[in-house]
């Protein structure tokens, strides 16, 4: 009886996977720039300015802001040049914006240095939209592991992206870090030749079979999209919080060597990704709004962590868990947000959804660098916990709500 639809499973399945095989590829090669910008990027700027150093992290907030701006260019190029051609076009922005963030460290020039980060930032958009394209081209049992596929190639990232920051930082003496911007060039260019070999289906394009597509405000206001929204958003923008200032924190306020910062955030990216090999196993089974909460709960623990002290390994175990929690909460999240609409309400819903996500990552890493200067690392820590605290409420409403419907049905 089945044995018409397997072959044709089979042959969807197989393609999704090789899809999904070069876009994890090109997102760790791409994922890459972000820990170089988070890891020496306040640390530049703070070198870069004048007597006022509160401004130190605005070139990440450049970075977070480009971010913002990609979700919608990527969009408008998707719509115009297919996804394939977007995703190419994004990592040559990556290559020029790491281009100009380094001749601002040459010539000294701040804003310019934040004009690359805005640019590494709206590549990052482009890349960002990487997950979607995974989920949308896989089976639907077969989403969640894609998603968690293409976060797993972080790893490949989290140890790239810093090693390069600590061996490239010299480079250019006495033009500290500028060496660790010029090496983010071939990383966009390699991730072009990744993309050039995608084959994705177009899933935007409504079918006749297809439901007519739903007002966006619609989709946004059910439950279920608003809380993976809601719990997406908190996760990141916690993570980016901590992240962006922890290396000020470090090194700044406590006289740690800028290398020891560095290794921090490597171990805090590996954090991020390596729970992915798993990740998406962990939904399949418990389910996506379990897997969000256990994430907001170990964003919790890495509160207290941070806030038990200002030795080493109180930085380095309160990034881990930084990192560990967002991929749980953020992941977790994103797989609710992707049930959440059909197949062709995805640009819009996406575009809309990552629009939010970034500019609140954006004013999460501008507070950060203005919280610390103002009043410390230990202030810091304690901004975790009403938010998160807020996040597990929705997600604990949302997995009652589940349960309810599911006992009725039954």
């Amino acid at each position: 009886m089945s044995g018409a639809v397997v072959p044709g499973l089979e042959s969807q399945l197989s393609q999704a996977k090789r899809n999904v095989f070069l876009l994890t590829m090109a997102q760790a090669i791409l994922a890459s720039a972000p820990p170089i910008v988070f890891s020496v990027g306040a640390l530049a700027g703070y070198q870069l300015l004048g007597a006022d150093k509160s401004l130190a992290t605005a070139p990440l907030t450049g970075f977070n802001v480009g971010v913002a701006f990609g979700a919608i260019a990527v969009a408008m190029a998707s719509r115009f040049l297919g996804r394939k051609a977007s995703f190419m076009l994004g990592a040559l922005l990556c290559s020029i914006g790491g281009g100009i963030a380094a001749i601002g460290l040459f010539r000294i020039d701040f804003w310019l240095f934040v004009t690359g980060f805005l640019l590494i930032g709206l590549a990052g958009g482009f890349t960002q939209k990487i997950r979607f394209a995974a989920a949308d081209a896989s089976p639907s049992f077969y989403k969640p592991r894609a998603i968690s596929w293409i976060l797993a190639g972080g790893i490949i990232s989290a140890v790239l992206g810093p090693q390069i920051a600590i061996f490239t930082k010299d480079m250019f003496f006495p033009v500290l870090f500028a060496g660790a911007f010029i090496a983010i060039i071939p990383l966009g260019l390699v991730a072009v030749a990744f993309f050039a070999f995608l084959d994705l289906p177009e899933v935007n394009t409504k079918q006749a079979t297809d439901e007519p597509a739903r007002p966006l405000m619609e989709i946004v206001a059910t439950p279920r999209f608003a809380t993976g929204m809601i719990c997406g958003i908190g996760s990141y923008a916690l993570m980016t919080f901590m992240m962006t200032g922890a290396p000020l924190a470090m090194v700044i306020g406590c006289g740690f060597p800028s290398e020891m910062a560095t290794l921090g955030i490597q171990w805090h990216v590996l954090a991020m990704f390596a729970p992915s090999f798993f990740t998406g196993i962990l939904i399949a089974r418990y389910g996506a709004e379990t897997i969000v909460a256990a994430g907001l709960v170990i964003l919790m623990a890495c509160g207290v962590v941070a806030h038990m002290g200002i030795e080493l390994w109180n930085f380095w175990g309160a990034l881990i868990l930084l990192g560990v929690g967002w991929n749980f909460g953020f992941i977790g999240a994103t797989a609710i947000v992707t049930s959440s609409y059909r197949p062709h309400e995805a640009d819009k819903v996406q575009g809309f959804h990552d629009i939010i996500l970034f500019s609140t990552v954006a004013l999460a890493s501008f507070a950060s660098g203005q919280v610390f200067t103002a009043w410390g690392w230990n202030v810091m820590n304690l901004m975790i916990w009403p938010i998160a605290g807020l996040c597990l409420i929705m997600v604990l409403f949302l997995i009652v709500k589940n349960r309810k419907t599911v006992a009725a049905q039954g």
